[in-house]
């Protein structure tokens, strides 16, 4: 095959082919820079403390580095100022937490082994030459199965693992290179300075330059879960109610879709939780009053929103499922359904606002608006019965069973072989719908023929299955607002957890006069608001109804 340039040059296909792979790879070449730029400065807009604690590591660097660089310090340490640098790119860590987890443990580590090395070192001297290999031999294998079996303690797993395994890899590297090098304590008084130099200059950078506390940032992670929850309800709710084709243009991919943002972080933060947890508690208490704060409840917070957030993602899967309420059915249940999920928001915000500012919660969470919004749902699909209940005549319930029944039948005769003499199956045996289709199903499980009437035959029994219901057009309503209560219902355990966190870290009481901010048309306003007087004039408007 030929084809002409736009000089009108003849060229093959494959060297047309060539051509456009080398065009598209060097396109790829020259955007590349771009895109290199591009993701570094997002990396750093999306958090400005990622460009800090990089400048601070590499400032860390440079300091020990000078121990190995200047001559009066490389005289007075020798080869072991190396230990220095590998300590600091081992331990400075981007929350101070972190950093002090590691460098305590590291410390610690390295004090242990020192000591027992020189315990050892005071008894091998005693003995023969045939004796002390012995003895080491004995001391490495006693030591590295107690420290290795202590490994598997919970609670030493869970804070004291890394400073095992400095202890077992300082341990055998002065215990074994004692046989052989003399002056071995001197080698390990000088590495344990070393790696107290490099430790020391962590913690000074982590915790006195631009900290990054680990409980500060478990204590914001949550606050931003509760709002990503509240927002996500909103959205789910009222991109539900929404007509079907705004829906379709919207569509876009999860990564994409705010309502699976807001809950994606809570599902991913079981780990995180639990890791800024363990490092918040090695953190100096550096409240005003020094309270322990119970980071442990922080965690136990996130284990219920994240049994909340499976039910929001169940919810928000009836936005995606193939069956889709009617335009009608959903209008009729539009301002109930709003109204509860504006309310269990409001309580979420309300909760995230306390726990930002560390107060109590306000008692307007324990007012009846919910309380309302759910006996409004409730009364507005008890006046819709003919929706939820049997509206549909007998014929034609009995039409589908008959329907079934044959389509029942016709799969039966299709899976015996011609030969085979059975009697026809009756419609008088199948007693129900469901009963015909569980049966149906088992027939064609079995079914070894993929011949194309059982290929037209799937997608018309599905058809009826779902026809043959009483309650076909409430069903999906049915599991949205089932899943809406649902949430309602949870959402006690998370207010619960939320005041027990307030009540366990001493948060401040709550005041009536409280700063609000007010969204208006895009403006945000901010003004007082008495929200005991506001909640006490609503109980007084109810009581007056």
């Amino acid at each position: 095959m030929e084809g002409r340039n736009v000089n009108g040059v003849s060229c093959r296909g494959g060297d047309m082919k060539k051509g456009t792979v080398f065009d598209v790879w060097v396109e790829k070449v020259r955007r590349w820079p771009g895109m290199v730029t591009q993701k570094i400065w997002k990396v750093g807009r999306d958090d400005p403390r990622r460009v800090i604690h990089a400048l601070k590591v590499g400032f860390s660097l440079t300091l020990v580095s000078l121990l190995y660089l200047l001559e009066p310090l490389f005289d007075g340490i020798g080869d072991n100022a190396i230990w220095a640098v590998m300590t600091v790119v081992v331990v400075l860590e981007f929350t101070a937490g972190a950093t002090l987890c590691k460098g305590l443990n590291r410390g610690l580590g390295t004090l242990c082994a020192g000591s027992l090395v020189f315990l050892l070192e005071f008894v091998a001297d005693k003995s023969g030459r045939t004796s002390r290999a012995i003895f080491i031999g004995v001391a490495v294998f006693l030591t590295g199965s107690a420290a290795t079996y202590m490994r598997f303690f919970p609670h030493i797993k869970k804070n004291y693992d890394y400073g095992i395994v400095i202890f077992l890899l300082t341990f055998n590297l002065i215990a074994v290179s004692s046989f052989r090098v003399h002056n071995v304590l001197k080698v390990a008084h000088e590495r344990f300075y070393t790696i107290a130099i490099g430790c020391g200059v962590c913690l000074l950078m982590s915790l006195l330059v631009f900290p990054n506390w680990s409980g500060l940032e478990l204590h914001n992670s949550t606050v931003s879960k509760l709002e990503g929850l509240a927002e996500s309800i909103e959205a789910c709710v009222n991109k539900y109610f929404k007509d079907s084709e705004i829906i379709e243009d919207e569509k876009s991919s999860d990564d994409e879709d705010p309502i699976y943002r807001g809950y994606k972080s809570v599902l991913d933060s079981k780990t995180m939780d639990e890791t800024l947890a363990l490092h918040a508690s090695w953190e100096p208490r550096h409240s005003l009053y020094c309270y322990k704060t119970p980071w442990k409840q922080y965690v136990r917070l996130g284990a219920v929103l994240r049994h909340f957030g499976y039910t929001l993602v169940a919810l928000h899967g009836c936005l995606q499922s193939e069956i889709q309420a009617p335009r009608s059915v959903r209008d009729l249940f539009k301002a109930p359904c709003t109204r509860v999920a504006r309310e269990i928001s409001k309580t979420f915000k309300e909760l995230a606002d306390s726990i930002r500012n560390k107060r109590l919660v306000a008692p307007i969470l324990v007012s009846d608006p919910l309380h309302e919004a759910l006996q409004d749902l409730n009364n507005a699909i008890k006046s819709q019965p003919r929706l939820f209940l049997s509206s549909k005549n007998h014929h034609h319930n009995h039409h589908a069973s008959q329907m079934l029944a044959l389509t029942a039948a016709t799969a039966n005769a299709h899976q015996k072989p011609p030969n085979t003499n059975s009697s026809p199956v009756s419609l008088a045996t199948v007693k129900t719908d469901n009963s015909a289709l569980l049966e149906w199903k088992r027939k064609r499980a079995a079914d070894q023929y993929k011949d194309s009437e059982r290929k037209v035959l799937r997608p018309t029994l599905s058809k009826l299955d779902i026809t043959s219901l009483e309650f076909s057009e409430a069903l999906p309503f049915a599991a949205f607002a089932s899943l809406l209560v649902e949430m309602a219902a949870r959402l006690d355990m998370v207010t619960e957890q939320v005041e027990e966190l307030g009540r366990l870290s001493r948060f401040k009481e709550y005041k009536a006069d409280e700063v609000e901010i007010v969204v208006t048309n895009g403006e945000n306003k901010t003004v007082k608001k008495d929200r005991s007087r506001d909640f006490a004039t609503n109980m007084g408007s109810n009581d007056v109804e």
